[in-house]
């Protein structure tokens, strides 16, 4: 079992891996790649980030495509198996029968072409394993913040998409450039899946943090990206940085946080991006928003909407120049906070 996108995230928390699951392999873009290297033999689907045009991968490296959900209904779809919570043994089965029923139809007629790239990650994070990581307490955390060894927090939660450049490529080079300014990044989505395989979620990355991070990081053993999940998993995030919040007696607008979607795509990210600057965090969005027809609403979300929820929106295509803005931002509630 190889897990895919935010479905394969969420085995990936919840499962040890062995030789029967074998990990995650990347995001909704990495779909193709997968079908492509001729080893799947089912590609069971379960939410809305299928790629439409997967049926002509499928005929090519003859894999069987197969919707265990009531969304999922593409071309060349060859089998429906609504998931019941009642009756998932007999889906489980008939999954493994098609997989064998494929296997011998694929056997001798495609080559197999499999990348030999391979990474860890430390998957799972939450309010509660951050909070066992710090003792149970918030108040390690509120020191090194306060010291400025981290000085601040952002939340990634992202899809990937071409529109602004190569796949995942402003995901993980904004992440470098958060890290590198000792800003401890929290990811969800289809962009957490690319700095997992980017190498970011694990042990090794800590060498890429400022030295204040990396001292931290290197402390707890714990990654300078927390992988918090799905691009679902949201709330989360917003739980733990509530509970800081809470933790400080201030309110959200005042804490060194930011919110960064650099590859926003679908309507997950929409609601997103629209929570984070509710919720009252600067917001930076990549690509630009298809709102630049209407000036009212970006001034209301550029500007106005400050005085009303103390978030906003940021715009901005270049990983160095969004970190700089971000950092600055930081920096500000920082100081506004008595912190230097």
């Amino acid at each position: 079992v190889v897990g895919s996108i935010e479905t394969g995230q969420e085995l990936l928390q919840r499962f040890e891996m062995d030789d029967v699951f074998v990990g995650l392999m990347g995001n909704w873009l990495a779909i193709e790649p997968l079908l492509a290297t001729g080893t799947v033999d089912v590609l069971a689907m379960e939410e809305n980030c299928s790629p439409p045009a997967i049926d002509m991968y499928a005929e090519k490296y003859q894999a069987t495509l197969v919707s265990i959900s009531t969304i999922i209904d593409i071309p060349g779809l060859q089998h429906k198996l609504p998931y019941d919570p009642s009756e998932t043994d007999k889906i489980v089965e008939t999954l493994i029968d098609l997989a064998i029923d494929n296997f011998k139809k694929r056997k001798g007629k495609v080559t197999p072409k499999v990348p030999q790239y391979k990474t860890k990650a430390i998957a799972g994070f939450s309010t509660e394993a951050v909070l066992g990581a710090l003792g149970n307490k918030l108040d390690p955390l509120v020191e090194v913040i306060a010291a400025g060894k981290i000085k601040g927090v952002v939340a990634l939660a992202n899809c990937s998409t071409l529109r602004n450049g190569p796949q995942d490529w402003n995901t993980v080079n904004l992440t470098k450039q958060l890290i590198k300014k000792d800003i401890l990044v929290v990811a969800g989505g289809c962009g957490n899946h690319a700095l997992e395989v980017a190498g970011l979620c694990n042990l090794d990355s800590i060498k890429e943090a400022g030295p204040g991070l990396q001292e931290i990081c290197t402390a707890l053993k714990i990654p300078p990206v927390l992988s918090f999940g799905t691009c679902t998993d949201t709330g989360r995030i917003s739980m733990l940085v509530t509970a800081l919040a809470d933790h400080l007696d201030v309110d959200i607008p005042q804490l060194p946080i930011a919110v960064t979607a650099p590859e926003w795509m679908e309507q997950k990210a929409t609601i997103d991006g629209v929570f984070a600057v509710a919720y009252g965090a600067y917001t930076h969005l990549s690509p630009t928003p298809f709102i630049t027809g209407a000036p009212q609403l970006i001034k209301l979300l550029t500007e106005d909407v400050e005085g009303l929820t103390g978030g906003k929106v940021a715009v901005g295509d270049d990983p160095v120049e969004v970190a700089n803005g971000i950092e600055a931002h930081i920096m500000t509630k920082r100081k506004g906070l008595g912190l230097h």
